[in-house]
C-alpha cells in the first residue's frame, strides 16, 4: 500500500464518502489507497474500512488543523459536507472553506468537491414561486454547495466539481419511499407532480468519483454531472411495484403541503423538489448517463438498485 497515491475520503463512512472509500478498496488494480476521514474511528463502519486496508483518522471538519493534517502527503481528496447533520448553511460554508484550505494547505494534486446547481441561477431569489429560507436561499443544502465552488477556484485548488443528483437511498434514510395507508394500500407521493427527477445510488456516486480520479489531472476544472436514470414519480411507482411485487400508487403532492410536514429540512427538502420539477429539463440535461457510465462501467438504473435494496425500504403507515 505504500506505494500507492493516497485518497484522502471526508466522510469516509458516510454514503458519498464510502461509496468511494470501498470503490478503491475493491478495486486490486488500483494505483490508490484509502485514508478515511472520519468524527468516530471506533465506529462500526470505520473499524469494517481499516478490516479491509484503509487508514483511519479521526477529524472535525469545524477544525482546520485536524483537515490540513489528514491531508498532507495525500495525492487526492474527496471533499463533501453534511448539511443535513446541522442544517445550517454558515456551518456547511465554514466546512467547505477548511476543505478547501486545508487541500490547498497539504498541496493535494486533485481534489473532487460534491457539489450542486445553485437554484437561484434558474429560479430568481424572492422571485414568489417559493420560500425563501435563511434569508438568503431557496434550497439552503444545494446553493450553499454551488457558493463553495469558489472558494476552491479562489485557493487555485486543482478541483473537479462532481454534481450529483438525488439519492435512492433516500427512500430508506429519509423515509421518502411508498407509505402504507390505513387500507392496507401502498401510496408513493414526491412533490415533483409529473416532472422527471435524476436519481443514483450513492454507492455510484464513489464509483463515478473513483472513474475521475483515475482520469487524474485532466479532470481539473471540469464540472462532471451525474446520474443512473431519469424517472417520473410514476415510472418510479411502476418499479417500485414490481420490485416489492404489490400495487403502488403515486399521488404526487403539492410543494407547499410536503413542508407542512414540520420534521428539520421539510422546507428545505420541499423546496429542493419544487426546483427540481420546475427546473427539470435544465437538470436533466446536464446529467448525462453515458457520461456516468463511461466513469462507472458499473453505474445501475433504479431497478437494478431496487433489486439489491428493496428490503430495507420502511413501508410505514402513511
Amino acid at each position: 500500500m505504500t506505494d500507492k497515491k493516497i485518497i484522502a475520503i471526508a466522510g469516509a463512512t458516510g454514503s458519498q464518502g464510502g461509496g468511494l472509500a470501498r470503490a478503491i478498496l475493491a478495486d486490486p488494480e488500483s494505483e490508490f489507497s484509502v485514508r478515511a476521514l472520519t468524527r468516530d474511528v471506533d465506529s462500526v463502519a470505520a473499524k469494517e474500512l481499516e478490516r479491509q486496508g484503509a487508514e483511519l483518522v479521526k477529524v472535525d471538519l469545524q477544525s482546520q488543523d485536524d483537515i490540513t493534517q489528514a491531508f498532507e502527503g495525500a495525492y487526492g481528496a474527496y471533499c463533501v459536507t453534511f448539511y443535513w447533520q446541522h442544517l445550517s448553511a454558515d456551518k456547511e460554508t465554514m466546512h467547505a472553506a477548511n476543505l478547501a484550505t486545508g487541500a490547498r494547505a497539504a498541496g493535494v494534486k486533485h481534489v473532487i468537491w460534491s457539489t450542486l446547481e445553485d437554484s437561484r441561477a434558474l429560479i430568481p431569489l424572492g422571485s414568489g414561486r417559493m420560500p425563501v429560507l435563511d434569508g438568503r436561499y431557496n434550497v439552503p443544502h444545494a446553493d450553499v454547495k454551488a457558493e463553495s465552488n469558489k472558494l476552491f477556484s479562489r485557493l487555485g485548488v486543482p478541483t473537479t466539481f462532481l454534481q450529483t443528483s438525488f439519492y435512492w437511498e433516500n427512500f430508506i434514510n429519509l423515509n421518502l419511499g411508498p407509505q402504507r395507508a390505513q387500507d392496507g394500500k401502498l401510496w408513493f407521493t414526491l412533490p415533483i407532480g409529473d416532472a422527471v427527477l435524476s436519481g443514483i445510488s450513492s454507492e455510484d456516486i464513489g464509483k463515478c468519483a473513483l472513474g475521475i480520479f483515475k482520469r487524474g489531472p485532466a479532470m481539473v476544472g471540469e464540472t462532471v454531472s451525474i446520474a443512473g436514470e431519469h424517472l417520473s414519480g410514476a415510472e418510479m411507482a411502476a418499479e417500485l411495484e414490481a420490485a416489492l411485487g404489490e400495487q403502488v400508487l403515486y399521488s404526487p403532492l403539492k410543494p407547499a403541503d410536503f413542508r407542512e410536514f414540520g420534521f428539520p429540512g421539510a422546507s428545505d427538502l420541499a423546496n429542493m423538489f419544487q426546483y427540481q420539477a420546475d427546473c427539470s429539463d435544465e437538470l436533466v440535461k446536464a446529467r448525462d448517463i453515458d457520461i456516468s457510465r463511461s466513469l462507472n462501467p458499473e453505474l445501475r438504473n433504479f431497478s437494478t438498485w431496487l433489486k439489491h435494496n428493496k428490503d430495507l425500504i420502511p413501508l410505514g403507515q402513511g
